[in-house]
C-alpha cells in the first residue's frame, strides 16, 4: 500500500519534474541616464559669500557622500532634538512600516504555492438505513450504524510555466516599492521639519526687522512732532509720517500669524497636538550653513532617490505580471492525492485490515474559449508595463530637475544675499543721514519717508535672502536622496533580486 509519506514524495517529485523556466520577460534594470551634469554650463566650484549670518561660502564637492543624518550639518541641537521627536512620534513612518510588513507577508503567503497543500480531516457520522427498501443490504440487520472516516488530502499545482514564480516576483517587487516608499516618507518628514524650522527662523527675523523699522519710524515721528510744536513743519507732514508708521505696524500682525501657523506645523510634524507646542525655537543665528555640498553624478542619483527606486520597483512588478498573464494562457496542471481509513468502531480505526483507501489523480486543463479574456489580460499587462516604464522615465527626469533646480538656487541665492547685504547697508547709511538731516531741519518728511521705505524693503529682503540659503541647502540634500543608505536605523536591504526556487 502506498503510504501518506510516499504519496507526498511522489507528488513533489512529479511537480519538480514538471516545473520549467518562467515564461514572460526577465526584468532588467533600466540603464542610468547618459549625462554627466545637471546644466549645459559647468558647475561653479563655489558660491559667493557675504559677511552676515548665512552668507558663508559654500563649495560643491563631486561624489561627496551624504550622511544618514544630514540635518546635523546645520549644527543645531534644537533642530536635532525636533527631528528625533518627529521620527519617534509622527504617524507617517509607522504607516509606511506597516505597509512594508504587509507587502512582505503577501510575498511569504504567495510562496506557499510552491509546496503541496495538505488537509487532514476526521468525520464521524451516525447513520440509519432505510429498512423498508427491498434491496437494502442491511435490511436483515440493525438499521443504525456508526462510521468514522479519517483522511489526508494532498493537492499540488506544479508551476510548469512559471506563473507562480512570476506572481511571487511581482509581489517581491511590490515589497521593494513599499521599502522605498518608507525611505521617501523618512526623507520627506525630515526635510519638512528642516524647512519648517528655517521658515520659523525667517519669520522671526522678519518680525524683528519690522519691529526695528517701527522703532525707527517712531523715533522719526517724535522728531517731527517736536518740530511741529516749534512751527518748523506743517501738521500735514506729521500726519503723513503717522500714516506710514501705522502701515508698518499693520504688517506686524500678519507676520505673527504666519509664525503661529508655522509653530502649529512644527508641532504636527513631531506628532503632537497644537496645545503641546515644543519648547525649541529657531533663529537664523542658531543655524550654521554647511560649507561642503555634495553633488552626485546623475548615474548615481538614480540609485539614491527613493522615488526613482520606487518607480523602478513598480516597473519590475509590472514586468513580472506579464509572465503571470502568459502562464494563464497555457495548460494548467494539478495533482491530488487522497488517503485514509474508514471504520465502524473508533477502536478499530487503524487496526482492522481492509479499511484503508487512497486515490492519486492528475489533471491538465487548457482554456479553449473565453471570448478573448486571457488575451486581453495579457495586453493589459503589456500596457501596464509600458505605463510603468514611462513613469520611471518621468521620475528620473524629475529627480535630475530637482537637483538642477537646487543647484541653481544655491548659486543664485548666494549672489542674491550678497547683493541684499550691500543694499541693506547702503539703505541704512542713507537712513542715518536722513535722520540727522531731519533733526537739523535740512530735509522734509518726503525725503525721510523715501529713505525709510527703502530701508524697510532692504532689511526684509536681507532676512529672506539669509533664510533662502538654509532652505536651498536642505532642498539640495533632499533632492540628492538624503543619505538613507548611510542610516543605521534603516530597515535591512531586502531588495527582491532573485527568484525563489523551491
Amino acid at each position: 500500500m502506498l503510504g501518506l509519506k510516499g504519496v507526498g514524495v511522489w507528488l513533489l517529485a512529479i511537480g519538480v519534474a514538471l516545473t520549467g523556466c518562467a515564461v514572460g520577460p526577465d526584468f532588467e534594470r533600466p540603464a542610468a541616464p547618459d549625462v554627466e551634469g545637471y546644466s549645459r554650463e559647468p558647475l561653479a566650484a563655489k558660491t559667493a559669500s557675504a559677511g552676515v549670518t548665512g552668507g558663508e561660502e559654500q563649495r560643491f564637492v563631486h561624489d561627496l557622500d551624504i550622511p544618514g543624518q544630514w540635518w546635523t550639518l546645520f549644527h543645531s541641537e534644537a533642530l536635532n532634538a525636533l527631528i528625533e521627536q518627529a521620527l519617534r512620534n509622527n504617524p507617517t513612518l509607522p504607516a509606511a512600516e506597516a505597509a512594508l510588513r504587509q507587502a512582505w507577508e503577501n510575498v511569504y503567503a504567495a510562496q506557499g504555492a510552491f509546496f503541496p497543500t495538505v488537509v487532514a480531516s476526521f468525520s464521524p457520522s451516525r447513520n440509519k438505513t432505510a429498512t423498508g427498501v427491498t434491496f437494502t443490504a442491511a435490511s436483515t440487520g440493525k438499521p443504525w450504524f456508526t462510521l468514522y472516516t479519517g483522511q489526508v488530502v494532498v493537492a499540488y499545482a506544479p508551476d510548469v510555466f512559471g506563473g507562480t514564480r512570476r506572481e511571487v516576483e511581482s509581489l517581491g517587487a511590490t515589497a521593494d516599492f513599499q521599502r522605498f516608499q518608507l525611505e521617501a516618507a523618512h526623507l520627506t518628514l525630515t526635510s519638512n521639519v528642516v524647512a519648517a524650522a528655517v521658515q520659523e527662523a525667517s519669520l522671526r527675523g522678519q518680525i524683528a526687522a519690522t519691529e526695528e523699522i517701527i522703532k525707527i519710524e517712531t523715533q522719526a515721528l517724535g522728531i517731527l512732532r517736536k518740530q511741529l510744536e516749534l512751527g518748523q513743519v506743517a501738521g500735514g507732514d506729521v500726519a503723513a509720517v503717522e500714516a506710514t508708521l501705522a502701515q508698518a505696524q499693520a504688517t506686524l500682525p500678519p507676520l505673527q500669524k504666519q509664525l503661529a501657523v508655522q509653530r502649529d506645523l512644527l508641532t504636527a510634524l513631531i506628532g503632537r497636538f497644537p496645545s503641546d507646542e515644543p519648547a525649541e525655537k529657531f533663529e537664523l543665528a542658531s543655524l550654521q550653513l554647511p560649507q561642503d555640498l555634495p553633488v552626485s553624478l546623475p548615474s548615481k542619483l538614480v540609485e539614491q532617490r527613493p522615488d526613482v527606486r520606487s518607480a523602478e520597483a513598480q516597473m519590475h512588478s509590472a514586468s513580472a505580471l506579464i509572465g503571470v498573464a502568459v502562464a494563464a494562457q497555457l495548460p494548467q496542471f494539478t495533482l491530488t492525492a487522497n488517503a485514509g481509513t474508514v471504520s465502524n468502531l473508533i477502536s478499530q480505526f487503524i487496526t482492522i485490515p481492509g479499511t484503508a483507501f487512497w486515490t492519486v489523480a492528475g489533471n491538465v486543463a487548457q482554456t479553449v474559449f473565453d471570448a478573448g479574456t486571457l488575451l486581453h489580460k495579457k495586453r493589459a499587462a503589456d500596457a501596464a508595463f509600458d505605463q510603468a516604464a514611462a513613469m520611471y522615465r518621468s521620475a528620473v527626469i524629475t529627480a535630475l530637475q530637482n537637483v538642477a533646480d537646487a543647484l541653481h538656487a544655491v548659486q543664485s541665492d548666494a549672489d542674491t544675499l550678497k547683493a541684499a547685504v550691500a543694499a541693506e547697508r547702503a539703505a541704512f547709511k542713507s537712513l542715518e543721514i536722513a535722520r540727522r538731516q531731519l533733526q537739523l531741519g535740512a530735509i522734509g518728511y518726503l525725503g525721510l519717508l523715501t529713505t525709510e521705505n527703502t530701508y524697510q524693503t532692504a532689511l526684509l529682503a536681507l532676512v529672506q535672502a539669509q533664510a533662502a540659503r538654509y532652505a536651498d541647502t536642505a532642498a539640495l540634500f533632499q533632492a540628492l536622496g538624503g543619505g538613507w543608505w548611510n542610516r543605521q536605523d534603516a530597515p535591512p536591504a531586502k531588495t527582491w533580486d532573485v527568484q525563489f526556487v523551491p
